[in-house]
């Protein structure tokens, strides 16, 4: 045989699939890197510095946001959305005109009407109704912006919260809100992530972690779980028998080998994995005081309820307030807790409802005051929301039961947000006599998803990210800036 053609055969056999792949300009692994690599947001945060604060598509009214996801559905008529109507015609039939062709989740044939057992009334100057519920959010009112006339596409849980969190219910591979925001601005804080999520009720959501989760975006840019008692990062502590000078020497290791191994396979998210490595590093000297609330002032730790070293939604939204303090640029909490069927006790709208809120509406208050008492209520973007809303009849299992519950309501629902750019003491939208459709400015989802990402100074439509062919965006094809609520 030829002696060239046998060296040539001998290279050819040392050559994996892999690399063949990888190192073809027009193969499928230049295709690949080219998805990859490929984003429209000029100034995005780069690979090998994922969280540098990058320039906003105009002027930023906010440069945080802190979420507060209310998991299962709060019911927005025993919360905001007073109906006295409703409560005159409790124990009617509802109306079939409202119900024929609608889809509920556990209710069919005629159910009966349901009046709100809590107590309403208006406060502040711009005389907001609030219900007795929750005394604490009623007396920061005038420091709210309500949308009363929220609806959404999606009347399971699952499929609303990834809605919700991710702009679109029928997978769980797209990128949350918070991914979508740090991949687009950064984070001021460089030795914490840029997405930082809690969970309290003792659940995680519906949506499960895909609430947090990066989708396609590189995955430096998903929300990293926090706990609030142990290590408060599973894994970040060092091992036993390794000190701070050993950790750094085996990083410096591992991030050569990155490095040559990106050089050799041009892949990108090796890139962002020395990041997360670098990022883990420079946590386990930060987080562990960042996340310590013994260090915060009695009266305050009173004031949102907080207790350090428990696992709660008061010590959460504190904790909060911290890490927006320390730069962070997006935290979200999520509460389970919400589903008031009225299947059991714990379920029921009357005095469950109340013990209910009493562990969310004492810090979610507190938070809003403790951010404006700072200086930082200006910057920071505060949104409570739930996936959907409840409906104005009682949930058809339990009708005929000892508990008092409501089924999922797509139709209709009530949100709040406080901070920078907005109204203040401002309602926007309204539903009819009985709180089942939206008559005045309908508020969709995606809609709301735009005025976040507006007030953080993104355009919801540039903010986009070639993956397998085409462009996505958070609001996937729809969405519109709330401007009636824009200050």
């Amino acid at each position: 045989m030829n002696p060239l053609a046998t060296s040539s055969l001998e290279a050819l056999a040392h050559v994996t699939r892999r690399h063949f792949l990888g190192s073809g300009s027009l193969g499928l692994g230049g295709l690949a890197l080219s998805s990859l690599l490929g984003h429209s947001l000029e100034g995005a945060s780069s690979a090998e510095e994922p969280f540098a604060p990058t320039a906003s598509h105009y002027p930023a009214r906010v440069k945080n946001v802190i979420l507060l996801s209310l998991s299962g559905g709060p019911s927005h008529l025993d919360l905001f959305d007073y109906k006295p109507e409703l409560s005159k015609r409790d124990g009617q039939d509802c109306p079939a005109s409202l119900t024929e062709g609608k889809p509920f989740a556990f209710t069919s044939g005629t159910p009966k009407l349901l009046g709100t057992p809590q107590k309403f009334a208006q406060y502040g100057q711009s005389g907001a109704w609030v219900s007795a519920a929750m005394p604490n959010v009623a007396a920061i009112a005038d420091e709210l912006t309500f949308i009363k006339s929220l609806h959404t596409d999606q009347f399971n849980h699952g499929p609303a919260e990834l809605l919700l969190l991710t702009g679109i219910p029928r997978t769980a591979g797209r990128p949350s809100i918070g991914s979508w925001v740090t991949y687009g601005l950064g984070s001021e804080s460089q030795d914490v992530p840029g997405f930082i999520v809690f969970t309290s009720g003792g659940s995680l959501p519906s949506s499960g972690k895909a609430g947090w989760g990066s989708g396609f975006l590189p995955s430096v840019y998903q929300g990293v779980q926090c706990r609030t008692g142990g290590d408060p990062v599973l894994y970040l502590s060092d091992p036993e028998g390794m000190d701070r000078s050993l950790r750094r020497q085996s990083l410096d290791a591992l991030n050569d080998l990155n490095r040559i191994h990106a050089r050799q396979l041009k892949q990108a998210e090796t890139a962002t994995r020395i990041a997360q490595y670098e990022m883990a590093f420079r946590m386990q000297a930060v987080v562990p005081e960042l996340m310590d609330l013994s260090q915060e002032p009695a009266g305050l730790l009173e004031d949102y309820g907080a207790q350090p070293g428990a696992a709660s939604f008061a010590n959460n939204c504190l904790l909060a307030r911290r890490l927006v303090e320390k730069g962070v640029r997006f935290v979200q909490l999520s509460d389970w807790g919400w589903d008031f069927h009225g299947t059991n006790p714990n379920e029921d709208l009357r005095d469950n409802l109340v013990k209910r809120c009493t562990l969310m509406d004492r810090p979610v208050a507190a938070l809003i005051r403790d951010l404006k008492n700072r200086g930082l209520l200006d910057e920071t973007l505060v949104i409570w929301i739930g996936e959907f809303g409840r409906t104005p009849f009682r949930e058809g299992r339990t009708a005929a039961g000892p508990y008092v519950g409501r089924d999922h309501h797509p139709f209709s629902n009530t949100m709040f947000m406080a901070g920078g750019g907005l109204k203040q003491g401002y309602t926007l939208g309204a539903t009819d006599e009985l709180g089942f459709n939206v008559v005045e400015n309908p508020v969709h989802i995606h809609d709301i998803q735009a005025t976040i990402l507006h007030l953080l100074g993104l355009d919801h439509t540039k903010l986009t990210y070639r993956f397998q062919g085409r462009d996505y965006r958070l609001t996937d094809v729809g969405g519109k800036v709330v401007q009636e609520v824009l200050a």
